[in-house]
C-alpha cells in the first residue's frame, strides 16, 4: 500500500514540475524546431497544462482513496465522522443536563 501511495505522490510531484515557464520554454523550442505558429504553440501548451491538471486531480483522488482504505482497515474514522459524532454527544449531553435540572419531571 505504501508503494502505491509513494508512486501517487511521485506522479503528483512530476506533474507539478511542468511549470508555466518550463512549458513556455518547451513551446519555444518546438516552434523553432517544428515551425509551429504562435497559435499552435499556445494550443499545445494549453493541452499539456490540461493533461498535467487532469493528472494531478486523478493522483489526488487515488491518494485520498488509498488513505481512506488504510484508515478503514485500521478502524479509524474520518474527521467528518468524528465531528458528526462529537455533535451528537453534545446534543445528548445537553438533553441529559436539561432532564437533570431541579423541578423537571422525568
Amino acid at each position: 500500500m505504501f508503494e502505491l501511495f509513494e508512486k501517487a505522490a511521485l506522479t503528483a510531484i512530476g506533474a507539478f514540475a511542468l511549470s508555466q515557464k518550463k512549458g513556455e520554454e518547451m513551446v519555444q523550442e518546438m516552434k523553432s524546431r517544428y515551425k509551429m505558429s504562435e497559435d499552435e504553440g499556445k494550443a499545445f501548451l494549453d493541452r499539456i497544462q490540461e493533461i498535467a491538471r487532469t493528472g494531478r486531480e486523478r493522483t489526488q483522488e487515488m491518494a485520498e482513496t488509498e488513505v481512506k482504505r488504510a484508515l478503514d482497515r485500521m478502524g479509524m474514522v474520518s474527521r467528518e465522522e468524528f465531528e458528526t459524532l462529537e455533535r451528537r454527544v453534545r446534543v445528548l449531553e445537553a438533553l441529559q443536563l436539561k432532564d437533570e435540572e431541579p423541578g423537571t419531571e422525568c
